[in-house]
């Protein structure tokens, strides 16, 4: 077994970037992976995430790396965030060869990506979706690969893309050499290996320990629709320090962490489009406490290393098992006790029992707190509030307004009374979002239906059906609006409605536009007004002193990459 990098007699741009990076001895896929891949032979790799498999493959790559017209290497992985992850780091590793590395995937442009592939790349890592585009296009050229790598291969299995992968394949030269990684090898994955793989050699890593005695695990059950909601609540209750909370996309990590600032929460998003310096900087605040919480995908929180997190929150519990414990392996670090709590929508019952089956641990079910226990705890807080400050007896000009008062005539525990009141104001921008109920014996039910981007059920109460301030109206998206009545005047005293150029059809949210309102026009979201989704275009009510403020920033809104108008309706 390999002890040492230098041992494995790689070229010295390599061993150079290896040791500026830090790394002195290699991981266990990485000893078993490097050499083989250095004879040319065909490899699987089945090992979890976080084993160290992208230099598995990226420096066997860069070792036999040569000038030449077209790409040397392709590298297929699931997601956007994993490919940028991986061509980074073949940058990094390569960064000594002036290896020029290109990851293409979907939900950008395709002119810079044609460009650079016509100037000339020499590893292509990329999304099967946009491969093959790029290969119908014909700007994409295979006929000179020597390695191809499949990461995550039974990922691309669970997200559908087997056929676009195998269709990849057959257009590389049959003398190519074939990596593939997968985490679990179920028969499909098998199928493929044996169809496009020549006599591969297999490396194994063995699952980690898997105990996890310094944490405490518990679920949620609440709707897909609700999940937002029920986050809210239980950051309301829970002793939180800092807190990870994962969730599945790119898109979803942004949307999330949006929807927790508009509700009081200080949270950021971290991803694979934020470049290394935009990275350290969100890990950097987070680490002093000025940052509450990171919410991120299970690839873009790799190689993290904080030892203070109180809270682990899955919003959406992972496919894989043995991904659930790496999750929850973040907190409960250093000697401390650690909470990860999993929001459990009805349907994924089943992979919560193999999660226990896996850990061997039961996962104990929680209610949701009320709004009354909200309440008490609200006012619980208030009252230590008032003894901490009663202790310290640092209020002495605030004791000469009290005589003042009293001199003015007011009682005492009136003027009390009133500065409770008083304290309590930033109360009503935090009202307490709704949850709706769950049958108890939800095995039996019916299972969660998917109404697609901007439809899922509940998903126009992403603000709460706000209690105070605005309300969000009945009209859910995936709904036909009402009949009777004028869409395009708003029927609350003092509110303006209106009108935005996109709609269901564009897959716009309520989150969107109160996010974007919130954030351009630097409006507080509890004062816009409700909002309603129809196919083309979309209505939402504000303040009518407010109306000027936010059509003038029209030109800055935008859903993804998309900008939206808003005009009067």
């Amino acid at each position: 077994m390999t002890t040492d990098f230098s041992s494995l007699n790689l070229r010295e741009e390599l061993t150079k970037a290896i040791s500026e990076l830090g790394y002195s001895t290699p991981t266990p896929i990485q000893s078993g992976m490097i050499p083989l891949m250095l004879t040319g032979v065909d490899v699987i790799g089945q090992a979890q995430t976080g084993t160290g498999k992208t230099a598995a493959f990226a420096l066997p790559i860069l070792q036999n790396f040569q000038k030449q017209k077209n790409p040397q290497a392709l590298v297929l992985a699931p997601t956007r965030e994993l490919a940028l992850q991986v061509a980074d780091s073949m940058i990094e590793y390569g960064k000594h060869l002036n290896v020029r590395v290109l990851a293409v995937y979907g939900g950008q442009p395709y002119a810079p990506q044609v460009n650079n592939l016509k100037r000339g790349v020499d590893v292509v890592v990329g999304t099967p979706g946009r491969l093959n585009d790029l290969l119908e296009r014909g700007v994409l050229v295979l006929s000179d690969i020597k390695t191809v790598v499949l990461d995550e291969a039974d990922e691309m299995l669970n997200m559908g893309f087997i056929e676009e992968v195998e269709k990849i394949l057959s257009t590389t030269p049959p003398t190519r050499q074939t990596a593939l990684f997968s985490a679990t090898m179920p028969a499909r994955i098998r199928t493929l290996a044996n169809r496009f793989m020549r006599d591969p050699q297999a490396v194994t890593v063995k699952r980690s320990t898997l105990t996890t005695p310094a944490i405490e695990q518990r679920y949620y059950l609440v709707h897909e629709g609700d999940k937002t909601n029920a986050l809210t609540r239980l950051f309301e209750i829970e002793p939180i320090h800092s807190a990870l909370v994962f969730a599945r996309t790119r898109a979803e990590t942004s949307n999330l962490a949006n929807e927790l600032v508009i509700r009081g929460i200080p949270a950021e998003a971290i991803h694979g489009d934020l470049d290394q310096n935009a990275r350290e900087r969100v890990l950097g605040r987070f680490r002093s406490n000025q940052l509450k919480v990171l919410v991120g995908t299970d690839v873009a929180a790799r190689g993290l290393d904080i030892d203070d997190i109180s809270h682990v929150f899955n919003f959406n519990l992972p496919d894989d098992a043995e991904v659930y414990v790496h999750r929850i392996g973040r907190t409960g670090r250093a000697g401390k006790k650690g909470i990860a709590i999993t929001l459990l929508a009805p349907r994924d019952k089943r992979r919560l029992r193999e999660v226990e089956a896996l850990t061997k641990q039961v996962v104990t079910r929680m209610e949701l707190p009320t709004s009354a226990d909200i309440v008490a705890h609200r006012e619980k807080q208030v009252v230590e509030n008032l003894r901490i400050w009663l202790g310290r007896g640092r209020f002495k000009r605030e004791l000469e307004i009290v005589q003042e008062l009293i001199a003015e005539g007011h009682d005492i525990l009136n003027i009390a009374a009133a500065a409770i009141k008083s304290g309590r104001g930033d109360e009503k921008q935090r009202p307490i979002a709704e949850i709706s109920d769950v049958k108890s014996d939800f095995s039996k039910g019916k299972p969660e239906r998917d109404f697609g981007r901007g439809g899922k059920r509940g998903e126009s109460s992403s603000f709460g059906r706000r209690e105070s301030g605005g309300k969000v109206n009945s009209d859910r998206p995936g709904r036909p609006a009402p009949r009777g009545g004028r869409g395009d005047s708003s029927h609350e005293e003092g509110m303006v409605r209106l009108k935005v150029n996109k709609g269901r059809d564009q897959g716009i949210r309520p989150s969107d536009i109160v996010g974007q309102i919130a954030f351009h026009a630097k409006l507080q979201g509890s004062i816009i007004g409700k909002i309603r989704i129809e196919d083309k275009f979309s209505y939402v009510d504000v303040p009518e002193g407010e109306v000027d403020r936010v059509i003038k920033h029209s030109g800055n809104y935008k859903v993804g990459k998309e900008k939206f108008s808003i005009t009067k309706a």
